[in-house]
């Protein structure tokens, strides 16, 4: 069901974003990685020696000609777009009115702007296709409150009610649309260092592109809505 598909990757430099990658082109995809840095063409030259066919682009995902450019040299290079993850996101955790102006705007601009961008790029092209599948990284913290994220919370649940709304926009048309909703994950994420002791027991990189495969490969008949994954060792308070 993957095979020969064009996947796009936000976020694509490391973490969530390069394993998502690295899976799916394991699975036979043909990729587009986006990253906000010149990391992306290392990644890509590293996912290109394993085999993958891979196009670099360096984009802004808040900026709306830049995810245009991306998209246009993603259909130049492989005329359809068949996937599309949208996993670049960040994340800052402490009290409310610790965070700036600044910090509040940054979240909401790269974790929902970039979102909504990308997302409506694809969409009338996947329309006029009757096929595709639109794939959100978003968080359990989209689904309950915690204390210290106030503002990252709140951008998760503007990401579960666009989806939601998509979803439902685009089920005539054939495109699914999904949220895989992680809890703590053993990655760079809000400038922290994977494989520190703490997170020995935390979900895994590989985990989050498991379930984003499992979602982009269902039968053609099911949409997969929402996918929420935890470690064991996280408590997870009933919503």
């Amino acid at each position: 069901m993957i095979n020969e598909k064009i996947a796009v990757v936000t976020g694509a430099s490391r973490g969530c974003g390069r394993a998502i990658a690295e899976k799916l082109g394991k699975l036979g995809a043909k990729l587009t990685v986006v990253g906000s840095s010149d990391d992306i063409f290392k990644t890509a030259d590293e996912l290109s020696d394993k085999g993958y066919e891979v196009l670099a682009v360096k984009a802004d995902v808040t900026k709306e000609e830049e995810v245009a450019d991306l998209f246009k040299q993603t259909f130049d290079q492989y005329g359809q777009v068949d996937i599309l993850v949208n996993n670049a996101g960040v994340g800052q955790f402490k009290l409310a009115e610790e965070h700036s102006l600044t910090d509040f705007k940054h979240m909401f601009e790269v974790n929902v702007q970039g979102v909504f961008l990308c997302s409506k790029a694809v969409v009338p092209h996947m329309k006029e296709r009757k096929t595709g599948t639109i794939i959100t990284i978003s968080s359990d913290v989209g689904r309950r409150t915690i204390a210290n994220g106030s503002v990252y919370t709140a951008t998760k649940y503007a990401v579960q009610g666009f989806s939601g709304s998509l979803a439902q926009e685009l089920r005539e048309f054939g495109v699914r649309v999904g949220t895989v909703n992680p809890g703590a994950i053993d990655t760079y994420f809000a400038d922290s260092e994977p494989g520190l002791d703490f997170k020995e027991d935390w979900l895994k990189v590989d985990d989050i592109a498991e379930a984003v495969v499992y979602m982009a490969s269902a039968p053609k008949h099911m949409v997969v809505d929402e996918i929420m994954l935890h470690p064991l060792s996280q408590e997870y308070p009933n919503v």
